[in-house]
């Protein structure tokens, strides 16, 4: 969430949010009312076809009604079927007089159903069809027709449900057959179902629209190849229409026949429907391709003219605000009150860059200063103690000490003359500190012993002057003790490639509780006359020289005393 807030709350996400505030509702109400207008021109559409389609299915079933109804009659009244059954009183001519009046009888009743393809008479006793003819096709197709209808009475028979009309599908066609039979005799119409569609030919449904027929079960019986090329789906129900196609989309409608198995569909391009919206909706949808240019447009401009400068602004104060005082705004062609900004804020860099040297500067005179300052409490520290030890030896006149004290303390003087730098090899600082406990041993004989351990390999490492010398006095000053002899080692190792660390332990009582305690929360122990002042001198020197860089921890050791250990940076010669 906290790595959001920042994007909520920029400039470019208000500004968008303010112009989307206001252009979306406008583009929302045109989104709804496009969708409005077109489901109405779709329901217009749909209730047109589907009262057009309601139309035409009704004349068929008034049409295969009518037909139904006379096969009927003619089946319970005309006596002429008897002749037609089996029955071997009858000879042939008043089988083939009945037949005649048969023919006449259907063939005139014929042309007041034109929907019908046929009316016929089949005697399955006789293997005799008789049937009327529709001249309107051709000889070869009507002599078809009759073939496959002849072959379904007589070869499949249980494809048709006597007294419905049923589709019945031959080698070639779809049929929808009805018939009645009476002891052998079928009483029987058909029409061939791609005549049933044929007025929709005269009917503009669009380029790719049409009109088909499909079973009950909703498998098409006209347009088959081009139901199953767009994947169109027929099966939806409780609605007056539904939108499919796959490649194409369509309005699709559809009707049950009330005397036949069969539906009646009726598929419009969704295309052609919407050509049909008023012109006004089409300046509408121009109205809401406008307002997303406007938009996109607007925003342009305003991250052109108004953000890229602001994001320039707040790119250089993030650089600066990391230390870098180098960073500058270009100069560029802007708004006059960018341009005063931009010059304003690089003037504000350059004084602040002036001023932070300035001060980095007298930082650094400071420190030198207090370094200087504590190297000479240092310096005068062991000064007293000398004349006092050299003194002491004249009066007992032990010349041969005296010697190797003066040379001891010439060394000593020596190297704390030239430890106004601020940093020496650790070899020579060790070589400092030896002959400062040799010093020692002399005034104090057999009341301590000293090692010193220290790698080859670091004798060059930098460290600041009279650092371990300090530590090994404080030693020597607080653990002393006349009873008992006491031991002081100094050992050097190398903990990383970055690092070495210096301990310094005796064997004497260790540090006072409450010693250790000001050391470990840094406040300082320096007393009026001077207590401790070295251990304090010590981690101020260090802090100014390596900051945060450096650690020194004070302990007791349990069964060694007081334990110092510094770790510093390495730093070569």
């Amino acid at each position: 969430m906290k790595q959001l807030k920042p994007i909520f709350n920029s400039l470019l996400f208000k500004l968008f949010l303010s112009v989307v505030l206001i252009i979306g509702p406008l583009i929302i109400i045109h989104i709804v009312n496009n969708y409005y207008a077109v489901q109405v021109i779709r329901s217009q559409v749909a209730q047109s076809n589907n009262n057009m389609l309601n139309l035409y299915i009704d004349q068929i079933d008034n049409s295969l009604e009518g037909v139904g109804n006379y096969i009927f009659q003619l089946n319970a009244n005309n006596t002429d079927l008897y002749y037609l059954q089996e029955n071997e009183s009858f000879d042939l001519n008043e089988y083939e007089e009945a037949k005649l009046r048969l023919f006449y009888a259907i063939g005139s009743q014929s042309e007041f159903y034109p929907t019908i393809d046929s009316i016929f008479i089949y005697s399955s006793t006789y293997d005799d069809f008789m049937n009327t003819q529709n001249y309107a096709d051709s000889y070869t197709h009507r002599l078809e027709e009759k073939t496959e209808i002849i072959q379904v009475l007589r070869d499949k028979p249980d494809q048709v449900s006597e007294g419905k009309w049923s589709i019945v599908k031959g080698e070639n066609n779809y049929y929808l057959l009805y018939y009645l039979t009476t002891d052998r005799v079928k009483v029987g119409a058909w029409v061939n179902m791609d005549k049933l569609i044929q007025p929709f030919k005269y009917i503009d449904f669009g380029e790719n629209g049409r009109a088909f027929l499909t079973n009950s079960e909703f498998q098409p019986i006209t347009s088959r190849n081009f139901i199953q090329e767009e994947n169109i789906n027929l099966t939806f129900t409780g609605n007056k229409y539904a939108i499919t196609g796959k490649n194409d989309r369509f309005v699709a409608m559809k009707e049950k026949s009330k005397m036949g198995d069969f539906y009646l569909f009726a598929l419009i391009p969704e295309s052609e429907i919407l050509e049909k919206l008023p012109f006004l909706q089409r300046i509408s949808s121009l109205v809401y391709a406008v307002a997303i240019i406007f938009l996109l447009f607007f925003i342009f401009i305003m991250r052109k003219v108004f953000l890229q400068p602001i994001n320039r602004i707040v790119t250089a104060m993030k650089k600066l605000r990391k230390g870098d005082l180098e960073v500058r705004l270009p100069v560029q062609p802007n708004s006059t009150e960018f341009e005063v900004m931009n010059d304003n804020f690089n003037h504000m860099i350059s004084e602040i860059r002036g001023l932070k040297i300035n001060v980095y500067e007298e930082k650094l005179n400071l420190q030198r200063a207090e370094l200087k300052h504590l190297q000479l409490q240092i310096n005068p520290h062991f000064f007293l103690n000398s004349l006092n030890i050299i003194y002491n030896l004249a009066t007992v006149k032990e010349y041969e000490i005296i010697q190797e004290m003066s040379k001891c303390l010439a060394n000593y003087f020596r190297y704390m003359f030239r430890s106004n730098s601020y940093f020496v090899s650790l070899h020579d600082e060790l070589e400092h500190t030896r002959n400062y406990l040799r010093i020692q041993q002399l005034r104090f004989p057999d009341t301590f012993g000293y090692d010193i351990d220290l790698p080859k390999e670091l004798g060059d490492c930098k460290i600041p002057p009279l650092v371990i010398q300090t530590m090994v006095e404080n030693s020597i000053k607080h653990a002393f003790n006349f009873d008992k002899k006491i031991d002081i080692s100094i050992a050097v190792k190398q903990e990383s490639t970055n690092y070495i660390t210096i301990k310094i332990q005796d064997t004497g009582e260790g540090f006072p509780e409450e010693v250790l305690e000001k050391l470990a929360i840094d406040e300082s122990l320096s007393s009026v006359d001077g207590e401790r002042i070295g251990i304090w001198n010590v981690k101020r020197r260090l802090a100014l020289l390596y900051e945060d860089n450096t650690k020194i921890h004070f302990t007791n050791e349990e069964g060694k005393g007081a334990t110092v250990i510094i770790q510093i940076p390495i730093e070569s010669i």
